[in-house]
């Protein structure tokens, strides 16, 4: 009986990712928005990289961690959009386990990076508006490489233990996921084994990066926000409000939507609202990043003025 039981708790070959259930119109309608908005993703994001490396005046430290920001947005959305739109199309709705595993993996560690990323954004602004005068010393060329270097080691070694969690599970039952992509809270509802250690290292890496993170970059604004208005001149107030609150509205939605799905423990009822929050980060927030974070910046607008009268 043992045996049987032993047989019977295996790790299932692959899934079947649901999407979002509805008629052809819906399906179609899902894929248009994420097609297109993925498209505007990569030439957005592919814009500003182009656009930082062709001019000198712009490889600055903001912008070279906003260059690392367009890259990971990129792979990001690569790990997950194509394959929800052939979910979305029906044509290709299976996912190989290893598959589904090394999505996880990926979207997940992105995910931290982009984190890691924006709390050193923050901290690079802060530096920028409250020691102007010492920011080129605080903020060496040297430096700004370390600190990108070890925002992508760190998300892609902090996922590790969880991926790997999961990667060991059995799944006994059905082999529907109820998702657009592979998430971690889908397969621990799908899995026969214990599962109270993957639970937990998720909630607590979710604790320790998402609001650690979080932290550290509101405590940069508020010490921004705080410098900003002892500014004398009223168009130097405006200016630096304007670039910081385009900022924090990329922040807020990131954070806000993250902070939903993960930091909690996870529960079976919360799956279908998690789809709908899932596409903020998928796809609205990648796709806000390159405009919000650049075209309010008067150095980009020369820029891509410069680009378009060569054109």
């Amino acid at each position: 009986v043992a045996g049987i039981e032993r047989r019977n708790q295996s790790t299932a070959q692959e899934f079947i990712l649901l999407g979002f259930p509805g008629n052809q119109q819906l399906q179609i309608s899902l894929t248009v928005v994420f097609t297109t908005t993925y498209v505007l993703i990569l030439t957005g994001n592919v814009a500003i990289i182009a656009l930082v490396m062709a001019h000198p005046y712009l490889q600055t430290p903001m912008y070279f961690f906003l260059c690392n920001l367009s890259f990971l947005e990129i792979w990001y959305t690569t790990a997950c959009v194509p394959k929800a739109i052939a979910v979305f199309l029906g044509k290709s709705r299976a996912i190989p386990f290893l598959s589904c595993i090394l999505q996880m993996y990926f979207v997940f560690s992105l995910g931290c990076t982009e984190y890691f990323l924006l709390s050193v954004m923050a901290y690079d602004r802060y530096l920028a508006i409250c020691y102007p005068l010492h920011y080129s010393v605080l903020m060496s060329s040297t430096k700004c490489t370390h600190l990108a270097f070890l925002c992508w080691v760190s998300g892609f070694l902090v996922i590790t233990i969880p991926s790997s969690l999961i990667a060991t599970m059995s799944f006994c039952n059905s082999n529907v996921i109820n998702h657009f992509s592979c998430t971690t809270d889908s397969l621990i509802f799908l899995s026969c084994s214990d599962t109270s250690m993957v639970k937990l290292s998720s909630l607590i890496l979710s604790v320790l990066i998402i609001l650690g993170s979080c932290l550290i970059t509101l405590a940069s604004y508020i010490l921004i926000i705080s410098t900003i208005v002892r500014i004398p001149s009223a168009q130097g107030r405006q200016k630096a409000f304007s670039t910081c609150s385009a900022h924090l509205i990329v922040v807020i939605m990131w954070y806000g939507s993250t902070i939903f799905l993960y930091v909690r423990y996870t529960k079976q009822n919360v799956l279908d609202m998690n789809k709908f929050i899932n596409i903020l980060n998928t796809i609205i927030t990648p796709l806000l990043n390159p405009f919000i974070y650049t075209l309010r910046n008067k150095e980009v607008k020369e820029a891509l003025s410069k680009a378009f009268s060569r054109m």
